[in-house]
């Protein structure tokens, strides 16, 4: 059932004196997009008449057309309460269509909404589970970004030592006005490091909650004179950010199927863990997708290396683990993703491969309980780099049949640029280790 009626857009954007509307996207990158639109044109948004050109959009353009159309998704009408109250500005997501009427097929959104649809013939539906992490850190003099805090607190620590503490309080705030069920927050282990938890949601809505806690957390915390970064590894030696996913299944009358009457962990559980492991090396390139977040993915700092389970929620080092929501529900944990990633297609190459295994009643390999998973046990391990990323991403035929071969190319050709320019780039690292020595 639908939120908002085109009715109700009106009368609210009327009651509400909003002037201007972000008509919101993203590139393949998960990079946002938007036209601001003022209220006046509306109604011509509503009817779906907003075109753009696609050839300036990373991902977007096709050689037979570059005209795109915006059609708005009416449920996810929302204003942003930290921009002036006096003529507000409100966003909706939008689906991108051809000039023909039809569902752009380099869309990340509707490459989502399609493993959501087939879920749903299937009989399942899913809710997402995002963990956010990011960095506060100072800006220098100039007023340009650094890798810099004079924080030293820690995991779980509170005020004065957490100086964050605010700046959350002040983003949760927001986002709550926003419709966001906040779950927790707290101090993560790394100085100046935060989490924000919501609760989960459908796939395209928990996508895109993602892109607007993204944007939330960046405003917000520029207002408090700090620099909000969702870089995975900015600072070598510490705990880097990631952004696990927690996937949980009901069917249409909304029984969990993940676990069984007595609480154990049901086939369909299973099955869904053993499709993520048998395609993540494909997807790492999709939801590990820079060169830095490779720099997390190591032994030491509780990310994940190993492609290995666990029904332990207490293993830090697995790359999936069942948790348990407060009314003792498992999920499924995928840890391995940051918030880096373009979140509708990496949600939805999770659920592909969760469905994957449940289609094929794939049995996934025994699971690992202790700390050390590498102990007696011959384990897979994930890309140690973009370059490993990118061999197993363009040999998954997997990845290239969930994304279609448009969006896999584009994305393979982009990630291929980007690490031969890394290849190709002398470090300081080198300077120092070398330049004296030979």
């Amino acid at each position: 059932m639908s939120k908002y009626t085109r009715e109700d857009i009106i009368r609210i954007v009327d009651e509400e004196d909003v002037a201007f509307i972000r008509l919101q996207f993203c590139d393949l990158f998960g990079v946002p997009k938007n036209i601001a639109i003022p209220s006046s044109g509306l109604e011509k948004a509503l009817d779906n008449k907003y075109a753009f050109d696609g050839i300036s959009v990373e991902g977007f353009v096709r050689n037979e057309e570059s005209d795109m159309y915006l059609y708005p998704d009416l449920d996810s009408f929302e204003i942003y309460p930290w921009r002036p109250q006096a003529g507000k500005v409100a966003r909706m997501f939008c689906n991108v269509y051809t000039a023909d009427n039809r569902p752009f097929s380099g869309d990340p959104r509707n490459v989502l909404k399609q493993v959501v649809e087939k879920a749903k013939e299937m009989g399942l539906n899913f809710k997402v589970n995002p963990q956010p992490e990011f960095f506060l850190f100072d800006y220098d003099d100039n007023g340009q970004p650094t890798t810099t805090t004079k924080e030293r607190a820690g995991y779980f620590d509170v005020a004065p030592l957490d100086q964050g503490e605010n700046v959350r309080r002040e983003i949760i705030l927001n986002l709550e006005e926003m419709g966001f069920d906040i779950a927790s927050s707290h101090h993560e282990i790394a100085a100046a490091q935060h989490e924000i938890q919501f609760s989960g949601e459908e796939p395209v809505r928990a996508a895109d909650m993602i892109m607007t806690f993204r944007m939330a957390v960046k405003t917000i915390a520029k207002k408090h004179g700090l620099y909000a970064t969702f870089m995975p590894k900015p600072v070598e030696g510490i705990s880097g950010s990631g952004m696990h996913m927690s996937f949980v299944c009901a069917d249409e009358n909304g029984k969990n199927l993940f676990t069984c009457d007595d609480g154990q962990l049901s086939d369909t559980a299973k099955q869904f863990v053993a499709g993520v492991l048998c395609h993540v090396k494909g997807m790492t390139l999709i939801t590990n997708p820079i060169v830095n977040s490779y720099k997390r993915l190591v032994p030491g700092y509780d990310a994940p290396v190993n492609i290995s389970w666990s029904s332990n929620s207490a293993n830090r080092s697995a790359l999936i683990r069942i948790s348990k929501d407060l009314d003792l529900n498992p999920q499924i944990e995928v840890r391995n993703p940051d918030a880096t990633c373009n979140p509708y297609l990496a949600i939805a190459l999770l659920l592909a491969a969760g469905l994957d295994g449940i289609e094929k009643k794939m049995t996934p390999p025994e699971a690992v309980s202790e700390k050390d998973d590498n102990k007696g046990m011959d384990l897979d391990v994930l890309p140690h780099t973009l370059g490993e990323a990118l061999y197993s991403y363009q040999t998954d035929s997997f990845t290239r049949e969930v994304l279609g071969a448009d969006v896999h190319n584009k994305i393979l050709e982009a990630k291929k640029t980007e690490w031969k320019e890394f290849r190709t780039c002398v470090t300081k690292w080198e300077i120092d280790k070398y330049l004296n020595n030979f």
